[in-house]
């Protein structure tokens, strides 16, 4: 079976967020399975063309017709260690090779247009036809329709299934009507697929015209059908229900192992209570707070935006700053919450660490070195720090919503039952009643001990998503 990953970014040529890790993660764990083949296509961004250390070879360059335009698209290989898994990276020195910015561009609506209908007339010119195109998010939201309405004439392009994943509903490719002709130059047919509310909407479109629909966690999957999570497309997810399941995403277990890590200060195995100890007393020193073993850490690393519970956190800052604890934050975003973190560890700077910056090493650090980590998300449709967290054996504290709720079910301090505390209205409150819950459980060293390496035994690998992942693709 040949699987063909379309991808905005993915690791490790270019990584912004989660969707980065999943797209290596997924091919990687793919490729480990009998007849299977990967492909993983992304666009020639200039940190990759430019960086020496990438072995990129030219395999062959032609026309890509969009709209009234003929543009260059040139196709580059890499290979990785594996036979059977390899990029392909589509150039344009306009859209990708010439720019330093991976989103947020004017015309991205137009960069990624032309990225996905570049994926498929690549495929004219290679001798392999994949069986499934997996789609990730907005940027690769146009190859299901594109490929319908402009390949299906052809033979080998008529057996090709598409899979569409929706990492974040949010953010969906909303153009102005005059992109449908300006740009895509599509039949008017296809204009009432697209069109959604009062503009084009892509993400709508791959909803419609994909063979299967897919999300990050299958709590997501339903939150999704309902206007609060939805961003505007409830009524298309529920009408197109049948095709939508959840898969909650895995973690690369051996690039996030605190018994190989070389990131953290000292490597530690599953229920080594002195080896993470050793840890957080070496964090409290990098980050000059006081060292004290008996002061819970509880750590976030997060995008600074509302919608990560942020304004939870905000609402709460005094009364947090009044207990006996350490907090760690590591993350950029939104310049109110920047300010917030700023204040409280100027206002006290014992028991506050705002770090605002991306820092893989430091976050893994507090990984290892925090005893609590805290994810108070509005919404989440999977969440990855939260199992990352749990691998190294930091207990979490989150919100019941998608993926969160999947992953963290509730912990029963009598039967040890479950893997961490939660709650579920998103109230300031609440969230502080958990963190108290937490603390207390976590200052009994014999039930915490437990609770530690239960948590860092579980399995958060993809073995068990990439069977889902191959239960669809053989089902389409």
């Amino acid at each position: 079976m040949r699987i063909l990953f379309a991808t905005s970014e993915a690791a490790p040529y270019k990584k912004t967020g989660g969707l980065g890790d999943v797209a290596y993660a997924l091919p990687n764990e793919l490729a480990n399975q009998k007849d299977v083949e990967v492909s993983v296509f992304m666009p020639y961004y200039k940190s990759i063309k430019t960086n020496p250390d990438y072995k990129v070879e030219f395999v062959t360059n032609f026309g890509v017709p969009l709209g009234w335009r003929s543009l260059y698209c040139g196709l580059f290989k890499a290979t990785t260690e594996k036979d059977n898994w390899c990029y392909y990276f589509l150039d344009n020195d306009y859209y990708f090779g010439g720019r330093d910015s991976t989103y947020g561009d004017y015309d991205d609506g137009e960069r990624f247009a032309f990225f996905s209908k570049a994926i498929l007339e690549s495929l004219i010119h290679m001798d392999e036809t994949p069986d499934v195109i997996h789609c990730n998010d907005w940027q690769t939201a146009l190859v299901p329709t594109f490929l319908k309405a402009n390949y299906c004439h052809m033979e080998r392009f008529q057996k090709i299934r598409t899979v569409f994943t929706i990492h974040n509903i949010e953010y969906q490719g909303k153009m102005p009507d005059a992109f449908f002709q300006d740009v895509l130059g599509l039949n008017e047919y296809w204009f009432n697929v697209l069109h959604y509310g009062d503009c084009l909407n892509l993400m709508k479109g791959a909803i419609v015209m994909a063979d299967k629909v897919t999300t990050v966690s299958k709590t997501y999957s339903y939150e999704i059908r309902h206007a609060y999570f939805a961003h505007g497309l409830q009524d298309i997810l529920q009408e197109y229900g049948y095709k939508v399941d959840g898969i909650v995403n895995g973690i690369d277990t051996d690039l996030y192992n605190p018994a190989t890590d070389p990131k953290i200060f000292q490597s530690y195995k599953a229920g080594d209570l002195k080896g993470k100890a050793a840890n957080k007393r070496m964090l409290q020193e990098r980050l000059k707070l006081p060292v004290n073993p008996d002061v819970p850490m509880i750590g976030m690393i997060s995008r600074l935006v509302a919608h990560k519970g942020l304004d939870l956190v905000e609402f709460v800052a005094d009364e947090l700053m009044q207990m006996d604890i350490q907090l760690v934050v590591i993350g950029t975003g939104e310049d109110k919450f920047q300010n917030l973190f700023w204040r409280m560890a100027w206002e006290h700077p014992d028991k506050m660490s705002a770090n605002i910056l991306f820092d893989p090493v430091l976050a893994n650090q507090l990984y290892a070195g925090a005893d609590l980590f805290l994810m108070p998300s509005q919404s989440e449709p999977c969440g990855l720090s939260q199992l990352i967290s749990m691998r190294y054996g930091t207990i979490p504290i989150v919100r019941e919503t998608g993926g969160l709720f999947d992953t963290v079910p509730a912990l029963n301090p009598e039967t040890m039952e479950g893997r961490g505390f939660t709650f579920k209205t998103y109230n300031a409150h609440d969230m502080l009643q958990s963190i108290r819950m937490a603390i207390d459980f976590w200052r009994d060293q014999k039930k915490r001990a437990v609770l530690v390496k239960n948590i860092m035994s579980c399995d958060f690998s993809w073995k068990e998503p990439v069977k889902q992942y191959l239960d669809i693709y053989r089902g389409l």
